[in-house]
């Protein structure tokens, strides 16, 4: 009997060893909530930009040749008539004096044409030759005065030449780009020195194709400059015909006449007014932080809290637009509702929840005030044992 007894009891504790144990109970995550509520809308559509000179020139030599000087630098204040760089002038100085000596031959062979002339009409006068004889001398006379005009204009042409070896400024500015070296062979209409001209300032910004149609030369705009946390006031003056072949996106000026510009190439924030919003400025919308949806098939979603059972539900939702860093929500939601604001891809519908809250942290002086209140309490305490658990907390203060 009492190995029967054994037996079962063997076996007993084999079939409890051998059944598979029961699975772990899923820890209730903690999640963090806001509540739904309305908010004024207040966006708006902003682009960087940057502030250019309306008018900037490319300079170059009208002739070519090696630079040998170059006097300009980047970002130098120049006035018009300055020497920005200079050209080796030897072959043109020689080309000028070449055009002298053949303008000096011109001018010997049209002065013996000229006196050849006046003693044949002598001659015709006194009936010694005929009058065929002197239209011949005065024909000889008009060409070699013709050659004379021809050598003085060559001689000019060259005289240029010669001055076109120093790239002068024509206008006042300042040097925005230097694009040759000393030493360097250009040939002639090379772009060498960029000026942006003194006077109006040009804001230029880009806008993508899909914004472009709405903005219309003369609309109004305003302009944030960055650095000074200004605001100046503005009108589109050109939208560029075709886009950008790199960016794709549409360049557009806006001038700022009448206003104390920008510093040169200042950035600034442009806000055309022409650019309205799905929702109108100041109305009442509801507002959600992008950690807060989540893409549900074709359709965006959140997780609702159930106060009452504090389970999750998804709730799909319409997004009107955005509005900063925040979504506007057009449907879905009502103010009032609890929905979850981050970790939301790691939840499933039904899941018990609890809120999460921050942790604040313990002071040394909230503890030692604690144990001063703890022995305080106990029973039979007196004042030498709260001078006992005073001490610690003034060994501390040193």
């Amino acid at each position: 009997m009492k190995k029967t007894v054994f037996s079962l009891a063997a076996v007993a504790i084999l079939l409890a060893a051998c059944s598979p144990s029961a699975p772990p109970e899923e820890p209730i995550r903690s999640v963090k909530v806001l509540t739904v509520g309305v908010n004024a809308f207040s966006s708006s559509h902003e682009f960087a930009g940057e502030v250019k000179a309306q008018v900037e020139s490319r300079l170059g030599f009208r002739v070519g040749g090696k630079i040998i000087k170059r006097q300009a630098e980047l970002g130098q204040r120049v006035k018009a008539g300055q020497v920005l760089a200079q050209l080796d002038p030897q072959d043109y100085k020689l080309a000028a004096e070449a055009a002298r000596a053949q303008m000096a031959a011109a001018t010997t062979n049209r002065d013996l044409a000229a006196a050849d002339y006046k003693r044949y009409k002598e001659l015709k006068d006194q009936n010694f030759i005929s009058g065929a004889e002197l239209e011949r001398r005065d024909a000889t006379l008009k060409a070699a005065q013709a050659q004379l005009e021809q050598a003085q204009s060559q001689f000019a042409v060259q005289g240029n030449q010669a001055n076109y070896a120093a790239l002068v400024a024509d206008v006042s500015g300042v040097v925005t780009a230097v694009e040759a070296e000393v030493g360097q062979v250009v040939a002639a209409g090379a772009p060498v020195v960029r000026i942006a001209a003194d006077g109006v300032r040009d804001v230029v910004f880009s806008v993508p194709e899909d914004k472009v149609a709405a903005i219309k030369v003369g609309a109004p705009v305003r302009v944030r400059v960055w650095a000074q946390n200004t605001e100046l006031s503005g009108k589109v003056r050109e939208v560029a015909a075709s886009s950008d072949p790199v960016t794709r996106t549409y360049p557009v000026k806006v001038s700022l006449d009448g206003q104390e510009p920008p510093v040169l190439g200042s950035t600034v924030y442009v806000i055309p007014q022409s650019l309205g919003d799905a929702v109108a400025q100041g109305a009442q919308v509801i507002k959600l932080p992008t950690t807060a949806l989540r893409q549900e098939g074709k359709s965006t979603a959140v997780w609702v809290l159930d106060k009452a059972s504090m389970t999750l539900k998804s709730q799909l939702i319409q997004i009107a637009t955005a509005d900063g860093n925040e979504a506007v929500v057009a449907a879905g939601l009502a103010p009032g509702m609890l929905v979850v604001s981050a970790g939301v891809h790691v939840l499933s519908p039904g899941q018990k929840v609890s809120v999460y809250k921050e942790k604040t942290a313990v002071t040394g002086a909230d503890v030692a005030q604690n144990a001063i209140k703890s022995v305080v309490s106990l029973p039979g305490s007196n004042v030498l044992g709260a001078a006992v658990a005073a001490t610690p907390v003034a060994a501390a203060a040193k």
